[in-house]
Formats: C-alpha cells, structure tokens, sequence
C-alpha cells in the first residue's frame, strides 16, 4: 500500500543553501573579524539552540554583537544570515505531484525562524506555504532531527500512524532515527531518485 503521509526535509531537499554566503555577507553587514564571525555561525551549540527555540533571533543577535563586538542592525543581520537559500527547480513538478497524490503532504525540517521567515516572506517561496498540508518546523516545536520526539510530534500533527509514513532527507542519520520511529524513509540524492522511490511505494510520481 502507499504511504497514507509523505514528509521532506527542507534544506538541501527543496531548497538549497550556501553557509559561506551566509558568512561572507555576515562579514561585509557587521564589519567584524571573519575568523570571529564565522565562529560564531558555526558554533554547533548556539546552532543548535537557536533551531531548537532555546534562543531566539534577539538573544541570538546579542550574542553576535558580543563575541563579534559589532553592533549590526538585527533586520540586517538576519538577512544576511538568511539570504543564502535558492529553490531547487527540479523538485517542483514533483511537489505538484505530491499535492495532488491523495495522501498527506508535508516538511519536516530543522530551522530557525530568521530562515524560514526569508524563504517565506522575503524570497516568497510561495510553494512553501501553499503545497503542504503540514510543516514541522524544530525551532516551533522544541526538538529537533535526529531527536526521537521530533518524529513522534510530526506523526500526531500529520494524524498518521508512523508505520504509514514516508519521509526522505538528505543526512543519513536523520534517516536512520525516522526507521527507529517506525517511519518508511530513504536518503534524498535526487528529484528523479525521490520520484523513482515513491512510484515503488505505490505513488506515481515519475518525472
């Protein structure tokens, strides 16, 4: 049978991003010493709980603004930041496919809100917000991929058993934590890789 919900990552699956970008324009909007900057962006704990919603985008701008010892705008440095997204063309007929499949359809996603705030509001990715029945967005909903609670909270807000779920992302091991919640999942490589994948699982997708 197919699956009754289908989940995809957001990064590097729908859309995908340029950390260097990220930092270079860091850089260039607070005037700060590059090595400082990008420890500060690359600081695992601070990504961490700012994905998680442990921090928010202020007490975020404060912490750059003191290790950095800039003082950019917040808004500024929260599109710099944001600013390094790009749409995967490819993957469009394939959400439109998916829309229209009969089965539940959504993204699952570790992300921050300056992030997904620009991919909403400020690129106007409109299929973002239009496509899919249900987003899980980590910074939202406390937890974050490859944590188990992320997956059981996702299942209760897709109303899906987790044995009747798909679910594909690009890193292994958040792949490997959806199979130990009980979830169908496979490593993202491709659009037409995703589409052969789920015509096997019963829902027509080829490209």
């Amino acid at each position: 049978m197919p699956p009754d919900f289908v989940f995809l990552d957001l990064g590097q699956v729908i859309v995908s991003f340029d950390r260097d970008r990220a930092i270079a324009q860091a850089i260039a909007t607070s005037g700060g010493d590059p090595a400082a900057v990008a420890a500060v962006l690359l600081d695992l704990d601070l990504h961490d709980a700012i994905e998680r919603g442990a921090v928010d985008w202020a007490g975020f701008h404060a912490e750059f603004c003191h290790r950095t010892g800039t003082a950019p705008e917040s808004a500024a440095l929260a599109h710099a930041v944001s600013d390094m997204f790009a749409l995967k063309i490819e993957m469009l007929p394939l959400i439109s496919r998916l829309a229209r499949a009969g089965c539940g359809f959504g993204i699952l996603s570790n992300t921050c809100g300056p992030h997904w705030d620009h991919l909403t509001r400020v690129a106007s990715y409109g299929v973002l917000t239009t496509g899919f029945d249900t987003i899980v967005l980590s910074h939202e909903v406390g937890c974050r991929k490859p944590e188990p609670e992320i997956f059981a909270v996702a299942a209760r807000m897709a109303g899906v058993a987790p044995e009747r779920i798909f679910f594909t992302d690009d890193i292994e091991e958040h792949v490997v934590a959806a199979r130990a919640a009980g979830w169908d999942a496979e490593v993202f490589t491709s659009a037409i890789g995703l589409a052969e994948a789920l015509t096997r699982r019963g829902l027509p997708c080829g490209l």
